[in-house]
């Protein structure tokens, strides 16, 4: 269940950085301006941190494209008024800075340009797809934590039902003179094993789940982050052993610390 959560996780917040990832912010010039200016002003744009892709669109391409939505030819339409499009720059940014308070930054900076006669981008769409992502986080925070305290109770308790078990031995153990940490080194050895077990049992599941998705829904393939399904796969591996590890150690101590009476509780 861990396992799964955290692959959800890992691609919702894929999904979330690539919507954030294409709002578009459109840069419309000047009347005038030389495309040699534009290329150079899209150069210098494309070398900022936040800016992921640009894209030119010139004069001749916005009209082509209008004229595509509207299913008409916008020059004929037009007739002998001049032809009102400006060339822009559309500008794509990175997930971090698709923020409204972002890109108001970006968009002073922007009109700054003696070339830049405006900008224009759907404020009340960033403030949506933001204001969903937040809930969506504080949804998946509170779904983990619950999973978390279900992983840590259910093999917490099962380790120590185990040595509850075998608490005789532990004394009789004891009795004989065997040293704590003698008595502890095979209990915590099973119990790391079985941890490691449990963990490759459920990658395998997982395995086989994440590779269902893939052929179901091939566009996850564009989201796939491999260093993100590594490390999933290294933390249940390293949960299961440093859980299992630690509460064998915390029942183990309960009992090497227990007087008799305490034992036929």
């Amino acid at each position: 269940m861990l396992s799964l959560f955290a692959l959800l996780v890992l691609y919702a917040n894929g999904i979330s950085s690539y919507i954030k990832e294409n709002v578009g912010f459109e840069i419309v010039m000047k009347k005038g301006v030389k495309e040699a200016d534009i290329l150079k002003f899209q150069k210098e744009l494309d070398g900022k941190k936040y800016v992921k892709s640009t894209r030119y669109i010139s004069k001749e391409e916005a009209t082509q494209q209008l004229s595509a939505d509207l299913g008409e030819d916008i020059l004929q339409w037009l007739g002998d008024v001049e032809n009102p499009l400006l060339p822009s720059i559309d500008v794509r940014f990175t997930s971090e800075y698709a923020k409204n308070d972002s890109i108001s930054k970006i968009e002073e900076w922007v009109l700054d340009r003696k070339n830049v006669k405006e900008v224009y981008f759907q404020k009340s769409l960033i403030n949506s797809i933001n204001n969903n992502v937040n809930k969506l986080g504080a949804l998946l925070l509170l779904i983990g934590t619950v999973l978390l305290i279900m992983a840590v109770t259910l093999i917490s308790n099962t380790v120590r039902l185990s040595v509850y078990a075998k608490r005789f031995i532990v004394r009789s153990m004891q009795l004989v003179g065997a040293t704590r940490e003698f008595i502890m080194k095979p209990f915590l050895k099973t119990f790391v094993i079985q941890g490691v077990i449990g963990a490759a049992i459920s990658l395998v599941f997982l395995s086989v789940f994440l590779a269902a998705m893939m052929d179901k829904i091939p566009e996850l393939r564009l989201l796939t982050n491999t260093g993100g399904i590594v490390t999933i796969y290294l933390s249940m591996i390293l949960f299961g052993v440093i859980l299992t590890g630690l509460s064998t150690f915390l029942s183990m101590r309960k009992y090497l610390d227990a007087d008799i009476d305490q034992l036929y509780e």
